[in-house]
């Protein structure tokens, strides 16, 4: 496991992109372990700020070295005042930051077909994935879905980094009319793929898992979760996952997560503990 570290960072760059911001922050020591998969949390508000909960950011990219040492870039969408309070700040801005945390992708040992299936901007952490499985000889076929093209992102960029790309969008806007699990079964059989990483919203996951399941494919599921703490603590991003024992256990999306075997999940129990989990409380409530 990497050990995180908290640094203060500064602001370097806010871009727009389509309907998201990305920014690039200096992030010495975190970048340097960051792992596709990782994840940072940034504290909000400054120093004075009553946003007391941090808020959780894939890692999109990273660069160990340069002109400000190590920087990292996340992709931001706009949900609230956190996030707002975050894209309107100016470039030399100090950031709270604690990193790299959670277990990230597995990369596979020998060469074998992947695909990765990112929903909206859970595409994020696709980036190093589809890099570093490249450079380990992988064929990396990608496919990105979102409700509307504005929602997508990274399309160009992927195309250059994947030996194919296909694009679904709930509205027709762009690609396919539909979602990505209408195309990954025929997608996953053109190019026999062992293995299938995903990134975005839970029923996506979930539908990405059994068809990888059903296909006899391996799957890894970064979940979105909503994560208060991200360092374990606060229990609020718990999951129902199986063990290798068989036995299901309530897992923490933010330390034993984000990225879980997509058969080991429960998905129709996410949000509820089922009555067989180690632990859970009995109906007599003792």
């Amino acid at each position: 496991m990497t050990t995180p570290v908290q640094v203060t960072g500064q602001i370097l760059d806010i871009r727009r992109a389509g309907a998201y911001h990305v920014i690039s922050l200096t992030a010495p020591g975190i970048s340097e372990a960051t792992r596709p998969g990782h994840f940072v949390t940034l504290g909000m508000g400054g120093d004075e700020s009553s946003m007391l909960l941090r808020r959780a950011f894939a890692i999109h990219r990273v660069q160990s070295r340069g002109v400000y040492g190590g920087t990292l870039d996340i992709v931001v969408g706009v949900h609230g005042k956190g996030t707002r309070w975050l894209v309107d700040r100016r470039r030399h801005d100090p950031v709270d930051i604690v990193g790299p945390l959670g277990r990230p992708f597995v990369l596979p040992k020998q060469s074998v077909p992947t695909v990765l299936v990112g929903g909206g901007y859970g595409s994020a952490p696709l980036f190093m994935l589809a890099e570093q499985l490249r450079e380990r000889g992988c064929r990396v076929d990608v496919v990105l879905g979102a409700a509307s093209e504005d929602r997508l992102y990274g399309a160009l960029e992927l195309k250059r980094l994947a030996s194919t790309l296909t694009i679904t969008t709930d509205d027709g806007s762009m690609g396919t009319r539909g979602r990505v699990t209408d195309v990954l079964p025929d997608l996953m059989a053109q190019g026999d793929a062992a293995v299938v990483y995903a990134c975005g919203p839970m029923p996506m996951l979930q539908r990405v898992a059994e068809i990888a399941s059903d296909r006899g494919a391996y799957s890894q599921c970064a979940v979105e979760e909503a994560m208060a703490c991200g360092v374990g603590v606060c229990m609020t991003c718990v999951l129902p996952v199986i063990g290798k024992d068989g036995v299901t256990r309530m897992l923490r999306s933010c330390t034993e997560g984000p990225v879980f075997a997509g058969d080991r999940v429960r998905w129709d129990e996410v949000g509820s503990i089922p009555p067989d989990t180690l632990g859970a409380p009995t109906s007599g409530g003792h």
